[in-house]
């Protein structure tokens, strides 16, 4: 069985000749090839311009066997062409310097054609699978509504996402349509993204921990499930569903949509699968144990495997991304011990 058969094939519970393997923020600052553009260029540059995100996405599929490549981009530019003045500040992150506050906010919102939006990614996804010539599957994606909206709201990162949940707690109405417009832009983005060749598309919900099962349901689910929904207009293509901190929330994260089930390392792959049911599964190693002596990662990685032996559907990756300053070597280990460990 080929790379190219082995992450599609487990997204459909089929066969496969060994567990696929890809991780969360594959291509990034821990590779000495992404810092040495990043000397270069600006972080939004790279994005924008479809040469240097093939280029960065290309790094690790050439570095190791990774059963599948991420379109290299970012959950925040789809909100650029909304109205929203978004900064990459060296050193503190991305930067809304005009978040959305007050009605007037909300009304001033542009929704766009998603391919007028940013069409440098369907052009990067475009001449992506060109390069990749069938080796791989590649992914696209795009941030879930609650993230998105929060960021949006927020204006940066946050710790208690007080503004978000004054706004869904207080203007309850236009909590909810705000919700609508970022699902509908969300879901037709991810949508052209099939269209122009993505294989897979995984939407990521990085700060829904911050918010209750009751929550969840009243104030993000309909959202959710409305934007992968809009997703699969773009053809038949598997939806991976990931969040972070969503141990108490995945029957609903479930409910809301997805083929594919993005686990974090807060839950033992097993029970959360237990309590998932028939789906297939993404996860869950911590990524700061990819900073271990190499023994404690394949003890790690060994118990996570082993507790999921037999069942069609499991994708192996990390419960996040990977850190900077990962050590090289250790990823390029870890990918091949997966292969080696459940060769069939």
């Amino acid at each position: 069985m080929s790379r190219a058969d082995r992450f599609l094939n487990a997204c459909r519970k089929q066969p496969v000749d060994a567990t696929p393997v890809w991780l969360m923020r594959q291509a990034g600052r821990y590779m000495a090839e992404y810092r040495a553009m990043k000397e270069k260029y600006e972080f939004l540059e790279m994005v924008k311009t479809p040469d240097l995100a093939t280029e960065v996405t290309m790094q690790p599929v050439n570095a190791y066997e990774v059963d599948a490549a991420i379109i290299f981009q970012d959950l925040l530019p789809i909100l650029q062409p909304m109205g929203l003045d978004l900064e990459y500040v060296r050193g503190e992150g991305p930067v809304i310097h005009n978040p959305i506050r007050t009605v007037a906010d909300i009304d001033a919102l542009t929704m766009k054609p998603a391919e007028e939006a940013t069409p440098y990614t369907f052009d990067a996804i475009r001449q992506l699978r060109r390069e990749l010539d069938g080796k791989v599957p590649l992914i696209g994606f795009a941030g879930a509504p609650f993230t998105l909206v929060s960021y949006a709201v927020e204006g940066g990162g946050s710790r208690n996402y007080s503004f978000a949940k004054g706004l869904m707690y207080g203007q309850q109405d236009q909590w909810h349509r705000l919700m609508d417009m970022m699902a509908t832009a969300i879901g037709h983005n991810l949508a052209a993204q099939a269209r122009a060749g993505a294989q897979v598309l995984q939407i990521f919900d990085s700060w829904i921990g911050a918010l209750s099962a009751s929550d969840y349901r009243e104030f993000v689910l309909p959202y959710s499930k409305k934007a992968i929904e809009l997703a699969r207009e773009g053809g038949d293509v598997p939806i991976i569903h990931f969040g972070t901190g969503t141990a108490a929330i995945l029957d609903l994260i479930k409910e809301a949509g997805g083929d594919v089930i993005g686990v974090d390392w807060r839950i033992d792959l097993d029970v959360a699968w237990d309590g998932l049911g028939d789906v297939a599964v993404q996860g869950n190693l911590d990524p700061v144990i990819l900073f271990a002596p190499f023994e404690e990662i394949k003890r790690q990685t060994t118990r996570i495997l082993d507790s999921v032996k037999g069942r069609p559907g499991h994708i192996f990756n990390l419960g996040h991304g990977i850190l900077q300053h990962t050590p090289i070597e250790n990823v390029r280990d870890l990918i091949d011990f997966v292969h080696d460990y459940t060769k069939v």
